[in-house]
């Protein structure tokens, strides 16, 4: 085995050597030369390359070879194989059969493949080497996809893929979606923006079921608050779905004190999940019963909440978790604001 190595010298300079070693452990050096700059060194190296390469014949792969254009050219482009993906996802999640329209398929692809404008996806379209259909068609076939028929097709095709039963836990929540423009309509209007925005906007609201999977999406007026959302959506699905008994998971935002009685009084529950500004009492407690002690990172607290005997609410239990990373980030949190 040979290999050509540098090491430095007593002097600071730089020795080039070329190491001939076999499997037994004996080594020979031979000695190139010492060299006081980069420059000398790569010559150096050169040398002692030819001196290992004497002798030895070339194999020619006709690599010297240059064709007339030495630039490749680029003659097409397709994400062929992430369309096909695509195609098969949607036939799994039985949206073909729901849908059965080859527009709305080749807008949704395009769109996952690129965000972008309806008629910048014609172009996403044939770069994924389908043939698109003109843009005319494309802003006939947009009403129809507005209708509520066909967007309630949609919906039972995924609530039939989650497999949906008569008592169920579903997510809900709410963004906001806004527009470059500054005329405003009966939807796309103003309102609380989620990105800080002052153009009209409209709000969407995504039903999922207990594991993310997406159920039905709605779109509100721009001004319309996120608390009013929520109710009429979960009712329209359960009377599509012949639901009895739903139990609704959001963040403290979304459900406001009036929706969780309006919430009970149909009989249905909720999950909330929120922030507490103070130590709750049986946190305390388990305080006071534990001086000096630590709370174990997810520790979790059980407090039973009676209803009252005049507000006709039910009986409520509220589980407290605590996490050191929430509690770490949060004390860093005040720490920079007293700082302030």
């Amino acid at each position: 085995m040979v290999h050509i190595r540098t090491v430095k010298t007593s002097s600071g300079a730089t020795a080039v050597q070329i190491v001939h070693s076999n499997h037994f452990g004996k080594r020979d050096i031979e000695h190139i030369g010492s060299a006081h700059s980069d420059a000398e060194v790569e010559l150096l190296k050169a040398v002692a390359r030819q001196r290992v390469l004497a002798g030895q014949g070339e194999l020619d792969l006709g690599l010297d070879a240059r064709p007339a254009d030495p630039k490749p050219r680029i003659v097409a482009s397709r994400a062929g194989l992430l369309w096909g993906a695509i195609e098969d996802a949607v036939v799994a999640l039985g949206l073909d059969a729901a849908c059965g329209d080859e527009v709305f398929f080749q807008l949704v692809a395009a769109r996952i493949i690129e965000p972008t404008s309806k008629l910048d996806s014609l172009r996403v379209i044939e770069e994924a080497g389908a043939a698109a259909a003109s843009y005319r068609t494309v802003t006939r076939r947009l009403p129809i996809y507005a209708t509520e028929g066909f967007r309630r097709s949609v919906s039972t095709a995924l609530a039939k893929r989650a497999t949906i039963g008569p008592a169920s836990l579903v997510l809900y929540d709410v963004t906001t979606l806004y527009f470059e423009t500054d005329k405003a309509d009966e939807l796309r209007i103003p309102g609380f923006s989620k990105e800080r925005r002052l153009e009209p906007q409209i709000v969407v609201g995504l039903l999922t079921d207990a594991s993310g999977f997406p159920l039905e999406v709605s779109a509100f007026e721009g001004n319309k608050a996120e608390t009013h959302t929520m109710l009429p959506v979960i009712r329209r699905f359960m009377k599509a779905h012949r639901l009895t008994d739903v139990t609704v998971v959001a963040d403290a935002g979304m459900v406001s004190d009036a929706n969780r009685k309006a919430i009970e009084a149909e009989g249905l529950s909720f999950v909330i999940g929120e922030k507490v500004p103070k130590p709750p009492n049986v946190v305390a407690e388990w305080r006071r019963q534990h001086p000096g002690s630590d709370i174990d990172d997810g520790q979790v607290f059980i407090q039973p909440r009676p209803a009252g005997p005049k507000d006709g609410r039910r009986d409520h239990v509220v589980y407290y978790q605590y996490r050191a990373d929430r509690a770490r980030r949060t004390l860093r949190g005040i720490d920079e604001q007293v700082a302030k």
